[in-house]
């Protein structure tokens, strides 16, 4: 098997959720790719999940472990790019099932010198009772349950309408995004002052803008499908902002602590 894609899921400790998405990739059209989960710290039950899905799915599954030492997603998302064997990364969530056309509308929106960014549906709280007894992973713009149902229509004559841009929008989401390696590597990849909740992944992109790297939206194309769950702590929102507004400010295009400290390991 070519492996040209590499997909980052995150996770902590959400086997369930987990599941659910992993089974979703076995679905895809485009199966040029590997999974690489970006584990920030589970427990064991993660571990074996893991190890019974890899004899269930027709993709190969890396799984990427550092000890839980509070929300370090910045320094897991670097160690699991680090290691992923492709040129082009897809960037998701364990909290996120895919429509079967995500990786293919992914991959043919990429291009060189450019990021490529979605939005997201929600399935709805009241929802999720009947999405895991079913073991739904197959939703439309017609599903009951979910939230922001125009998202979930997937029309590829639409899309190339959207222009690359020069700047971060306001509906980039970490959840539902893409670029080339190379160019997350040009900016050391995520910043790993960054601890707690927020601020990450638009932070990151920003960098990418500082290098004149354009953010391409995929629109009506590319569809996430985002499980109900309570937000995670803010309170190191504040501090993240202001790592930021330091990136905007001093146009940084690149972060002094990243992913150059796992490069030689990978």
């Amino acid at each position: 098997m070519t492996i040209d894609t590499s997909i980052i899921i995150s996770t902590y400790n959400s086997p369930d959720w987990l599941a659910k998405v992993l089974f979703g990739y076995n679905n895809q059209s485009y199966r040029q790719f590997e999974i690489v989960i970006a584990d920030d710290g589970s427990k064991q039950e993660t571990f074996d999940l893991i190890e019974t899905i890899k004899k269930e799915v027709f993709y190969p599954i890396v799984h990427v472990w550092h000890e839980d030492n509070g929300f370090q997603k910045a320094s897991i998302l670097n160690k699991a790019i680090a290691q992923a064997k492709g040129d082009y990364i897809i960037q998701a969530d364990g909290d996120c099932i895919l429509h079967p056309y995500f990786v293919k509308d992914h991959f043919d929106m990429a291009k060189e010198n450019t990021y490529v960014f979605g939005s997201r549906v929600n399935i709805l709280e009241e929802a999720l009772d009947s999405v895991f007894k079913q073991q739904k992973t197959n939703f439309s713009a017609f599903s009951k349950g979910i939230k922001n149902r125009t998202r979930a229509l997937r029309i590829p004559f639409l899309s190339r309408f959207y222009k690359p841009e020069t700047t971060i929008s306001r509906k980039f989401r970490g959840c539902n995004t893409s670029f080339f390696k190379k160019d997350f590597i040009a900016v050391n990849g995520y910043d790993e002052n960054f601890k707690g909740w927020g601020r990450e992944d638009s932070e990151l992109m920003t960098r990418f803008h500082n290098n004149g790297i354009l953010a391409q939206r995929i629109r009506y194309r590319g569809i996430v499908y985002h499980i109900f769950h309570n937000i995670k702590s803010k309170d190191q929102l504040e501090k993240n902002n202001d790592i930021e507004n330091l990136t905007v400010k001093n146009k940084l295009k690149r972060c002094s602590k990243g992913i150059n400290t796992y490069l030689n390991e990978a």
